[in-house]
Parts: C-alpha cells; structure tokens; sequence
C-alpha cells in the first residue's frame, strides 16, 4: 500500500512538472513523422510509415523516461525533498520502488497509447493503397512492442541507479542515453566485423574487445524485432528471444537491487 501512495505521488509531480504536455507533443510528432514518411514513399506506404513511426518511439521514448527519473527521484536528493518524504513512516525501498512504479506506468500508459494510435493510422494509410506484402499488425506488432518494452524496462533500472550515484542532473542524462546507444548498437558492430573483417585493420581484435561488452551490458539491439512487423513473419525473430528476455530481465533485477543498496547506504547531509 505504501508503494502504491508514493508511486501516486510521484504521478502528481509528474503531471503538476507538465510532463502530461510533453507526452501530448511527442504522440503529435510521432504522429506526423508516420504520416508524412508514408506520403513521401513511393511504394509500401504502410510499411515506410511503421517503420518511422516505431523508430521514433525508440528515439523519444528513452528521452521521455531519463527526464521523468531526474525528476521525480534525482530531484528528490538534489532539493532535499527527502526531508519531507522520510519524515513520515516510509523506507527508503517504498521510497524508490513508488518513484520507479510512478515513472513505468507513465512511459508505459503512453507507450501503449502511442501503439495503438499508430495501428490505427498505419491501417488507414494501408487502405490507400494495397502492398503486396502487408506489414503485421496483429501478433508480430505486439510482440514488436513487448520487446519494446523490455528495452524500456533496462533503461529504467539504469536511470534509477544513476539517479541514486549521480550528484548533477546531465550525469543521468548523458550516462543513460549513452547507455543506450551503446547497448543498442555494439552487437550490429560485432556482427558486421564478423562478415566483413576487412573494414578495419587489427578487426578480430577488435572485435574480441567488443565482444567483451557482452558480459556487461545487455544487447538491446536485438530487442530490436521490427522486421517481423514490417513483413509480417515470426521467422524473423531471433532463435534466441528466451535467452535474450532472460538475460535483460535478470540484468534488470540486478541493476535494481543495486539501487536498492545504493540508496540505503546513501548518506544524507
């Protein structure tokens, strides 16, 4: 019950700071870069539009959810909000868990409406005109969308360990966004080194090193799975999706009881 009146709190800070405004101005844009990337195709209207529209919810999403994190918990150390907060009979871990629950049911509400608005639109532009291999929007989207949110879920256990080390807000920023275009696009090196190893001098070297990072963050471009939603095809998801799933759920579990442990031996002057 205490995680679930802070995470309300959290909610009101989130919708008094005009996040409610932000999130309305990043469906517009999605929105219209869906509409206007489909008109600007020749052919495959559908699938051009869904292509773009899905890329920018990967773009504007992360961005939506490190601002949400500096503030409702970053913000929570930086102004000493915590000596409203912990005075009344609440832990630190009901603190945290409330802030996180807060932050996910907002990127998580808009992913969902952001989802089906796009279907919707993408249905319509469809109807324009007829392709000759329609994009998937019944099972390959929503399991596109589910690894979607995954990807978001690692994010968040990373903005919440930042949030509770870092000591200046563009630390959170930076960490987590860079983060993520590590995260995102180490295994497409990888991968590109071993069909191609003459891009590069020294390239297996180089991509031992690479390889190493595998032990460290997860690879969240392959969470990436949108090709089964544009050709409409389950044989484009990888063999290894459970292992993939498994491997971020447990990394975001670990990254979590981190800033658990963080945060009760954080010291507050």
């Amino acid at each position: 019950m205490l995680i679930l009146k802070d995470a309300l709190v959290a909610l009101r800070l989130i919708f008094r700071a005009g996040f409610s405004q932000l999130a309305v101005g990043l469906v517009v844009v999605v929105l219209l870069a869906t509409l206007l990337s489909s008109y600007f195709s020749g052919r495959q209207l559908a699938t051009v539009g869904v292509d773009v529209g899905f890329s920018t919810m990967r773009l504007l999403l992360p961005l939506l959810l490190v601002l949400l994190m500096q503030e409702v918990l970053f913000r929570e150390f930086d102004k000493r909000y915590y000596l409203s907060s912990l005075a009344h009979p609440r832990t630190r871990i009901n603190l945290l868990a409330g802030r996180v629950v807060a932050v996910l049911v907002f990127v998580l509400g808009l992913l969902l409406v952001l989802s089906v608005l796009l279907v919707c639109l993408v249905e319509m532009i469809g109807g324009m005109y007829l392709q000759s291999t329609p994009v998937g929007l019944g099972l390959p989207y929503i399991v596109t969308i589910s690894f979607f949110a995954v990807d978001l879920l690692v994010l968040t256990s990373v903005a919440t360990l930042l949030s509770v080390l870092a000591s200046t807000p563009s630390f959170v920023l930076i960490g987590t966004l860079g983060f993520m275009l590590v995260a995102r696009s180490y295994g497409a090196v990888v991968e590109l080194l071993s069909s191609d190893s003459g891009l590069v001098g020294n390239a297996e070297n180089y991509r031992d090193s690479l390889g190493v990072l595998g032990y460290l963050v997860p690879d969240l471009g392959a969470l990436d799975v949108r090709m089964i939603m544009l050709y409409g095809k389950m044989e484009f998801l990888p063999s290894d999706w459970g292992w993939l799933l498994l491997s971020c759920l447990s990394y975001i579990i670990a990254l979590l009881a981190l800033s658990v442990c963080a945060l009760q031996r954080k010291r507050f002057n």
